[in-house]
């Protein structure tokens, strides 16, 4: 027997996912977060789904979490230290000129998360050809050393001047420090994010830095948990990328884990579109504490060239760029927004109804969950309007008190707007909607893509109960629903494989690259992913690999990402390239000249180890009438109708391939609410996904 755990820490429940890899059978579980101590939460949920004698059958647990941006986001950080050329110790305090509001004059900066007391200066000087302008002066290395072992740091970062050119100086640094601070974590800018743009590189590797610590303690108290219980095989952490890396290995690039969590949606639905034969989706997940949303093209999820983490975890774009610390690893384009069943509804001091982003969360919790919370969330709106089934809720594990959620709304909003009960609550969802649906445009229409000639796969806790008012709204013709949509995170742990992503800047005009050059720097990155792979554990029959560059037009400031075929580069693969290059520029811009000069900025290798990946059976085979799922009716509230109508009640697990729900209707899971509209017709496929169409 092999089997593989998938664990997603959400704000407001942990689920867990057990596959069988052998027969495709599955156990589910989903439990309250723990947001004092997460681990509680990861190993309830995995003991939950651990039958007596199951857990030596355990190959691999995989875990995606949010640690790591909890940690910047809240400031529980590590006390750090960074290390610099000479002449340049105000580089994390000058920071970039640019700001999220131009004309905001009251914006202040991120405070540094390095303090500029703790930042000290080495003499040495490196030219960006690489070449020794001044050499590594080791008495003023052993001098920074002393000051930082007085300054009784924790975590140190080292970003040298033109290092990812040449990091001689860096490593023989970090080795100096090693030896005067032992047991200090280090982190080099030359090994986390070798590229140039100095102020993104050092926050980069600040980042890394004073998370390290955090991380390294989570992960190892993950390690002994699952050893105590005597749960088998490796812990491997889900990246930003969608890939997947061991425990041992995140533990040194804590960055790359930032957007660890959403990333597992986002595979989760691409993998989904692929086995339905769509491979331009939009990835759509609605949980306790949040909505996130993320387009993939071809079957690949959209990757951000750009992040930045603070406030919030999000692609730097022209309404939030320059507002966080900018982060420079390979991290899935997610665009996340405070709207999930948790989020709190509240009246502004103008006297607007508003939704989020504060959430309710795990504890206190919504007003219906009895479990001290009193605010009105969508979650209490969603059950007065009839859409949630308050002895079903969990698959009837969860009581939810429709009398508190009533309470809630009146007393917090349709009193004081002077609504009633059921206008303030389809007010709630109806603002939820709009936030909703200006994250879908986010990641479709200005990213250049139309989001009519691509599908929505919809999950997470609350995520069906939404999709068909935003996809009515967009226009989007067909909607996929998985099984246990509120666990498809956990899912998408199980659906991806091992990765891990070289780049190395070289910046060269792309006529005349050296492709000698090239070719050596893509053997090297193979050499060294092979490697790594093969000390995870992966075969060297299982490893494949996607190569790309980093282009743009001679004298632009900014790049895309340019794929290129794997095998030798030649002089006549050139021009080839940068035709690729302009159709993406084309796409991207809505413009593109090719007669003008390209240019090379970075080379990039992502090193893959496939993994075994769960097998998902066929329903059996039922004709249109779902009439053997049928739970009944109940009155659903529906503001096109603007009024409560009766809806066909079904159980989702009941359904058969073939059956057809005709809208209004609502489709129950133990772990999500599907509701189709009026005028919508939801029909099971072979392997059990609802597809949602317009019935006309």
């Amino acid at each position: 027997m092999r089997k593989r755990i998938g664990v997603d820490i959400g704000g407001t429940f942990t689920d867990a996912i057990l596959v069988d890899l052998d027969t495709g059978s599955t156990k589910t579980a989903k439990v309250p977060t723990t947001p004092s101590d997460p681990s509680v939460g990861f190993m309830n949920s995995v003991l939950r789904v651990l039958d007596d004698g199951t857990a030596q059958d355990v190959i691999q647990t995989v875990h995606a979490t949010t640690i790591a941006t909890n940690a910047i986001i809240e400031g529980n950080v590590a006390k750090g230290g960074f290390v610099t050329t000479e002449g340049f110790r105000d580089i994390l305090e000058i920071q970039r000129q640019i700001r999220p509001k131009l004309y905001d004059i009251f914006f202040n900066k991120p405070k540094p998360l390095i303090p500029r007391h703790r930042a000290y200066e080495v003499k040495e000087r490196v030219t960006a050809e690489g070449d020794v302008l001044t050499p590594l002066d080791e008495k003023s290395a052993r001098s920074v050393a002393l000051a930082l072992k007085k300054a009784e740091v924790e975590a140190v970062a080292i970003c040298l001047l033109h290092s990812y050119v040449n990091p001689d100086h860096e490593r023989r640094l970090a080795s100096i420090i090693s030896e005067h601070c032992p047991g200090v974590f280090i982190t080099v800018s030359s090994e986390i994010s070798p590229q140039f743009r100095e102020y993104v590189r050092a926050s980069t590797t600040v980042i890394n830095a004073v998370i390290m610590p955090v991380v390294f303690r989570y992960l190892a108290k993950l390690e002994s948990q699952l050893s105590t219980r005597k749960v088998a095989g490796e812990l491997y952490v889900m990246q930003s990328s969608g890939g997947l890396m061991t425990s041992a290995v995140a533990k040194e690039k804590p960055a790359y884990l930032i957007e660890s969590g959403p990333a597992a949606g986002a595979i989760a639905a691409s993998y989904i579109g692929k086995m339905l034969g769509e491979h331009n989706v939009i990835s759509f997940d609605m949980g306790g504490t949040t909505a996130k949303a993320s387009s993939i093209e071809r079957g690949q999820p959209r990757m951000a060239r750009s992040y930045e983490v603070g406030p919030a975890a999000t692609p730097e774009t022209g309404l939030t760029k320059g507002g966080g610390y900018p982060l420079k690893t390979p991290v899935i384009d997610l665009v996340e927004i405070g709207a999930g069943g948790g989020s709190i509804a509240w009246i502004d001091s103008g006297g607007a109804l508003k939704v989020g982003p504060r959430s309710a969360g795990a504890s206190p919790g919504p007003a219906c969950y009895m479990t001290g919370g009193t605010e009105p969330t969508i979650t209490d709106a969603n059950l007065v309007l009839g859409r949630i089934d308050p002895s079903y809720f969990l698959g009837g594990e969860m009581k939810l008190n429709p009398e508190a959620a009533s309470n809630a709304i009146k007393e917090k909003c349709a009193t004081p707007l002077g609504y009633t009960i059921v206008e303030s609550a389809m007010g709630i969802v109806d603002i939820a909607n709009a936030s909703m649906l200006r994250a879908l445009s986010l990641v479709s229409v200005e990213r250049g893509y139309d989001p009519r000639e691509f599908s929505l796969v919809a999950f997470g806790g609350a995520g069906p109960m939404h999709v068909n008012a935003l996809a009515k709204e967009l226009g989007i013709p067909k909607v996929i629903i998985p099984h246990n949509p509120g666990l498809t995170s956990a899912l998408g742990l199980l659906v991806t494989d091992v990765k891990h992503e070289f780049v190395q800047t070289y910046v060269h005009q792309t006529s005349t690259i050296d492709i000698d050059r090239l070719n050596k720097i893509y053997e090297d990155f193979r050499n060294n992913a092979m490697k790594l792979l093969s000390s995870e554990g992966v075969r060297d029959e299982d490893v494949s690999f996607v190569r790309s560059l980093d282009m743009r037009y001679l004298g632009q400031s900014y790049e895309l990402l340019v794929e290129i075929p794997d095998g030798e580069v030649k002089p006549t693969d050139i021009r080839k390239i940068e035709e690729r290059f302009f159709a993406i520029h084309e796409r991207t811009y809505g413009h593109a000249v090719r007669t003008e000069p390209t240019q090379v900025v970075s080379v990039r290798l992502v090193g893959i180890g496939s993994i075994p990946k769960p097998r998902i059976n066929a329903l059996p085979r039922g004709n249109e009438s779902p009439i053997d799922a049928s739970k009944g009716t109940r009155n659903v509230y529906f503001s096109e109708a603007s009024s409560y109508l009766s809806a066909g009640v079904f159980e989702r697990t009941s359904l058969k391939w073939g059956n057809v729900v005709k809208g209004p209707a609502v489709i129950e899971d133990k772990d999500a609410t599907t509701i189709v509209h009026p005028g919508y017709r939801v029909e099971v496929e072979k392997y059990g996904y609802l597809v949602m169409t317009p019935s006309h």
